[in-house]
């Protein structure tokens, strides 16, 4: 049977969303779990990095033979090297050097320029990742910036794409949703669609140790005593990102790279599915949600990315 080829930007989306049966057989409620790996470059960074260059192009900001520059720890850079690639940008990403090499090699793959800069560099100096995407940005003309902290696109992307699939992929039939947050995108965005869908809808946020956002969530206030180093990737945050919308959130728990990455390759042993930290982060919270609820519910969370993207670091065999 002859099917119409497709361009590569049209497999952006429409993720698949699975029931996870084994890694949760001794609780009551029902885990699902959106898997954003099955985007182009492996990730759910692929929806908000398309619905942000389509907009810059649309009003103007970013002009044929242009350069794109952004901070990132390696999948929306990975997206940005994506449609760089396809539409003839050049791309410049700068990133902590906690970044696995994995993703570091994709994007040079790909035929962007990485800068890597110290994990450590504190937030607003010279050698942090942030601000080294927004110097490079200033002295390079034709440039733009995605911008993926403070871009309300961000957000938008997911509310209008992500969260409209979960509910429909759901019927409806959707209680809680899980999703940790750096940018704030996704669990902003899809979020706030499922509540105006479903008032009761809950939503928890799991924060790596090491990250500003638990406390702020709970205070209201900046603890910086509380920035410290952490492994798992493209969660928690040194700053407040703009798209960060805490009025969407009901409740954040703290995690340590532990109990994420065992998550994660628990998840591989039991499932069969091979997912990245933040995965494992978003199924830890999943369980400590599970473990307290008395009867069923129906609690949905997102895989953000492959794990193909950290077999040296999560699941790397020991040679002893």
């Amino acid at each position: 049977m002859q099917t119409t080829p497709t361009k590569l930007l049209d497999a952006i989306g429409n993720t698949p969303l699975v029931a996870l049966e084994n890694l949760f057989s001794e609780v009551q409620a029902k885990i699902f779990a959106k898997l954003e790996f099955f985007n182009p470059t492996g990730s759910i960074k692929d929806r908000i990095v398309w619905h942000i260059i389509q907009d810059a192009e649309q009003t103007g900001q970013l002009e044929p033979g242009g350069t794109i520059i952004e901070n990132t720890s390696g999948n929306t850079g990975a997206a940005i090297a994506m449609l760089a690639a396809i539409k003839g940008y050049r791309a410049v990403l700068t990133m902590p050097d906690k970044v696995s090499k994995e993703k570091q090699a994709a994007l040079t793959a790909l035929g962007a320029e990485i800068v890597v800069c110290p994990t450590e560099a504190v937030p607003g100096t010279s050698d942090h990742y942030v601000q080294r995407a927004r110097d490079i940005a200033a002295a390079t003309p034709k440039s733009f910036m995605v911008n993926q902290y403070d871009n309300p696109k961000n957000a938008e992307a997911h509310y209008l794409t992500s969260g409209p699939e979960i509910w429909r992929q759901m019927g409806g039939e959707v209680d809680y949703f899980v999703a940790s947050g750096s940018t704030g995108g996704t669990v902003s965005g899809v979020g706030r669609y499922l509540k105006e869908q479903n008032p009761d809808l809950k939503v928890l946020m799991p924060d790596p140790i090491g990250s500003i956002y638990y406390t702020y969530f709970k205070t209201g206030q900046i603890d910086e005593g509380e920035i410290a180093p952490y492994q798992v990737e493209g969660i928690g945050e040194d700053h407040i990102a703009q798209c960060m919308d805490f009025t969407v959130i009901d409740e954040m728990l703290q995690f340590n790279d532990d109990d994420a990455f065992t998550m994660t390759r628990r998840l591989a042993a039991s499932e069969g599915i091979l997912a990245g930290g933040s995965s494992g982060a978003n199924l830890f919270g999943c369980m400590k949600l599970a473990e307290r609820l008395e009867g069923s519910a129906n609690i949905v969370t997102v895989l953000p990315d492959t794990g193909l993207k950290y077999l040296s670091k999560i699941f790397r065999v020991s040679s002893e």
